[in-house]
């Protein structure tokens, strides 16, 4: 054997590089060709290939034409009869645990027609559903865009010349029941004004006048007598339901454990509401004042401004429309008992219990819908309080009416069938509604200790949108409650499930 020197070895390796390389792109060059070959074939076959594509385009006409989405309110189906009607709700209406005292109709909103009553024109207890006649009042007589405005004043105390120190400013209660002491939480709805920025655009506007230090006073005058309805109970405030109704108060009268506002809307919140809620207001308006910079000399103190007093800043409420959906959704005492006396104040009576409840009769008679009712509040807290339940059907026909539309508030703040407020689970004793129920009720609740009512809108199984209301005041106990309860929401329920032709 001959062995190779290494020069040749690495030669010939070079050369058999050199040849795996030529292979490599020859074959390179053949993929090429038939790709580009290829390319033209399938190119020559795309047009028809495109042609098969369906290509949207818009059409110069419409392809159908518009139609209404929903249907208007009476007009999804056929009304029910009396005798289908009947035969659903007697049976309930007659058990043991709603008591001696049972009321109900049911009607065509639209047309104000009664379909089914049964003791209909019986004044009843009405607890939480007169709060649908207060609403109604204050829409009708302020409109839904009213706000309500919370003033400061610079004033010369008297006695005192003008230009003398310190500056006597008054914190000037305006009616606003939604007003919030601190920033209350970004969900909360409507957003209230607050005492933090009120204070803050009087700081600005004290220094741009060169005053530092202040005395601090509070007007409750635009309301008139005691703070308590007749029928009201101390209870009522140690048990987180009212507090003492002034003009001028803070996330109505809802305390934290230490003792101060709440800042935030939590119907949840039972603890004692503030006895003082003015002075508590004032408290908290001279705390902010005071992180801004301005001396206040003493507690403040109440006193009525005087009519030479210069307004210096002021925060206006959310529309009135807001105020009442909430005031329904949540069932909120303190601001329907605001409002009536809003009602008194604008037919120019003074805001005292009497003299608002008598306001909104007043109104509702002249709508033609208040018949049969005495009133002693706004809220239905008082057992004073007497409505039938033909005047809540009324009241909920001529707040969906088509010719009131400034109404509507009372509709849309309705607590939904478990879906919002009182009608949720947790939301009051009627919070449990069928399956059946939920999402086409949209009604008031109303409940004492030995009082169940529910009036509203139910859209039935034939997709006819009713009128109800029921009522039941005398419950054999307090014990028996949550039972009667039950058995109005499946009077509720028997309507949604009911086509009844």
């Amino acid at each position: 054997m001959v062995a190779q020197s290494p020069d040749r070895g690495a030669a010939g390796r070079r050369a058999g590089r050199r040849r795996a390389r030529l292979t490599a792109l020859a074959a390179l060059a053949l993929l090429n060709v038939l790709t580009i070959g290829a390319g033209g074939a399938l190119a020559g076959l795309l047009p028809a290939r495109l042609d098969l594509w369906k290509i949207r385009t818009v059409s110069v006409r419409p392809a159908v034409r518009p139609a209404a989405l929903l249907a208007g309110a009476g007009a999804g189906g056929p009304l029910p009869s009396r005798a289908g009607l009947s035969a659903a709700l007697s049976g309930l209406l007659a058990r043991a645990p709603l008591g001696p005292h049972v009321s109900a109709v049911v009607g065509d909103p639209a047309t104000g027609k009664v379909l089914f009553a049964d003791n209909a024109g019986s004044p009843a207890e009405p607890a939480s559903t007169a709060k649908l006649a207060t609403a109604t009042a204050a829409l009708d007589v302020l409109g839904p865009g009213a706000r309500f405005t919370t003033r400061v004043v610079a004033d010369t105390p008297p006695g005192r010349a003008a230009g003398r120190t310190p500056l006597r400013i008054v914190l000037v209660g305006g009616g606003d029941p939604t007003l919030a002491a601190g920033r209350p939480p970004a969900g909360d709805y409507p957003h209230p004004a607050t005492l933090q920025a009120l204070a803050a655009a009087t700081a600005r506007a004290l220094a741009a006048q060169h005053h530092t230090t202040v005395r601090l006073g509070y007007d409750t005058s635009l309301y008139t007598g005691p703070g308590m309805a007749p029928g009201w109970t101390a209870s009522y405030v140690t048990t987180g339901n009212v507090t003492p109704i002034s003009p001028l108060e803070v996330d109505q009268g809802r305390l934290l454990p230490d003792g101060r506002p709440e800042d935030a809307d939590d119907p949840g919140n039972l603890r004692p509401r503030s006895l003082a809620p003015a002075a508590d207001a004032a408290a908290a308006f001279a705390r902010f004042l005071a992180g801004d910079g301005i001396r206040i000399i003493g507690p403040a103190a109440p006193g009525r401004a005087s009519r030479a007093a210069r307004q210096i800043a002021a925060a206006a409420s959310p529309p009135l429309a807001a105020i009442v959906e909430q005031m329904l959704t949540e069932s909120n005492n303190v601001i329907a008992e605001n409002l009536a006396r809003h009602v008194a104040l604008a037919a120019g009576a003074p805001a005292s219990f009497g003299r608002a409840a008598g306001a909104v009769m007043t109104v509702l008679r002249r709508l033609g819908a208040g018949t049969g009712m005495r009133l002693v509040d706004g809220s239905g807290l008082s057992p004073l309080d007497q409505i039938p339940a033909l005047t809540l059907f009324r009241l909920v026909s001529t707040d969906s009416a088509a010719g009131h539309p400034g109404l509507r508030a009372a509709i849309t703040g309705l607590p939904v069938a478990g879906f919002s407020g009182t009608l949720t689970v947790g939301g009051s004793v009627f919070g449990d509604l069928a399956a059946v129920a939920r999402g086409v009720i949209r009604a008031k609740t109303g409940n004492l200790d030995t009082v169940v009512s529910l009036a509203g809108l139910v859209d039935d199984r034939a997709g006819t949108v009713l009128a109800f209301a029921f009522m039941a005041d005398r419950v054999p106990s307090v014990k028996v409650l949550p039972q009667a309860a039950g058995l109005i929401g499946k009077l509720a329920a028997a309507l949604a499930g009911c086509g009844c032709g």
